[in-house]
């Protein structure tokens, strides 16, 4: 189902103050699509979520659901959260401690008045999906907070819902179960054809999980894009910035060329090439992930974007080294090959394909 929302907006009120949680929000949401609100603590994401659920009154505007309008601030229109046909997997367990694992996953069937095998077959594939296969008789209470947040996962699963809301439900897995459980649940919602809304402030998990993101900030949506688009192509300062690490640096468009500007920066004249251009003598930001530079014993050897720099710090990350290289004044991230002989302190060559090069213009 589609979910369309229109000029949404949610005040808090604390202390004689008015807080902002959405602002004007309007957001199309694809049917059987893994759509994502990313962004840091307090931007209104969790907010937006439970407003789409019902949990939460907005102050104005509609939200729509498939066909049907489930909240209007001007038609006084209002479906309750249990009458809406979505399910939820919150960031809290939210598990009953009273029933053991297979009753907690069974009690949204049980309530629609299921076959019982139908239940069982369910419920079963289900925890095997969530690994927990075999606790189908644990007390909740005997499960470490990790499996609890997975039984969560798994009730919000079985009863095949036509649209899933999740608030950061891996936040409390371990590393490498949340790695896995993240695969799982994007071959799972994908192959379900569900429409999915994901919360998280984690960008690992927005970018390998999503179809699309909306990354959002005070209240606002900043942009909306597939991983790719929202990671590579960005031209907001605060977009490029969150969404992963990168070298942002200040600098004046002097020319244009065939493939892009010439930007001159403190560490040197940066050629990019992009789609569109900003005027000579405009003021821009360019971003330069850190993956994008090369880093050699020796130089470039190349005309453009070729640089020298001091190694000021060298981190061990497992699959590269993180580099802090000094050029000039200005201090560039970098990823470095694990097997590279270079060390702190050592002079050497960065250089930057200008096609690695982003303008941000906001």
């Amino acid at each position: 189902m589609e979910i369309r929302i229109k000029n949404l907006n949610k005040n808090y009120f604390s202390e004689g103050k008015t807080i902002t949680a959405l602002s004007n929000v309007n957001l199309t949401i694809p049917a059987n699509k893994i759509f994502t609100l990313l962004g840091p603590s307090g931007c209104g994401k969790t907010t937006l979520l439970r407003c789409i659920v019902g949990l939460e009154m907005p102050d104005s505007g509609e939200i729509d659901i498939g066909d049907e309008i489930v909240w209007s601030k001007d038609r006084g229109i209002f479906v309750p959260p249990e009458k809406r046909g979505l399910s939820m997997v919150f960031q809290t367990y939210a598990i009953w401690p009273h029933m053991n694992v297979f009753d907690n996953v069974a009690y949204p069937l049980q309530v629609r008045n299921e076959p019982k095998e139908e239940i069982k077959r369910k419920v079963e594939e289900t925890l095997r999906f969530v690994q927990l296969e075999g606790f189908e008789n644990r007390p909740a209470t005997k499960l470490s907070g990790g499996q609890q947040q997975r039984v969560a996962l798994a009730r919000a699963l079985a009863p095949e819902p036509k649209v899933i809301l999740f608030d950061e439900p891996l936040s409390n897995l371990d590393a490498k179960l949340r790695e896995e459980t993240r695969k799982e649940l994007r071959n799972f919602l994908t192959n379900l054809k569900i429409t999915a809304v994901y919360v998280t402030h984690d960008r690992i998990e927005a970018l390998s999980l999503s179809d699309a993101i909306a990354v959002m900030k005070a209240g606002q949506i900043m942009e909306i894009g597939t991983p790719k688009e929202i990671y590579f192509g960005s031209e907001q300062r605060f977009v490029a910035d969150f969404v992963g690490r990168t070298n942002l640096i200040e600098g004046k468009v002097v020319s244009i060329e065939n493939d892009g500007p010439l930007i001159s920066t403190a560490i040197g004249t940066i050629a990019c090439q992009t789609q569109t251009a900003p005027p000579v003598g405009s003021i821009v930001t360019v971003s330069i992930r850190p993956e994008f530079i090369t880093v050699t014993a020796r130089d470039c050897g190349k005309e453009r974007n070729s640089f020298r720099g001091r190694v000021e710090s060298l981190v061990f990350i497992g699959e590269a080294y993180e580099g802090e290289i000094k050029v000039g004044e200005t201090r560039l991230i970098t990823k470095i090959a694990p097997t590279a002989t270079i060390k702190e302190g050592d002079e050497i060559g960065l250089c930057v394909e200008p096609d690695g090069c982003s303008i941000l213009l906001r």
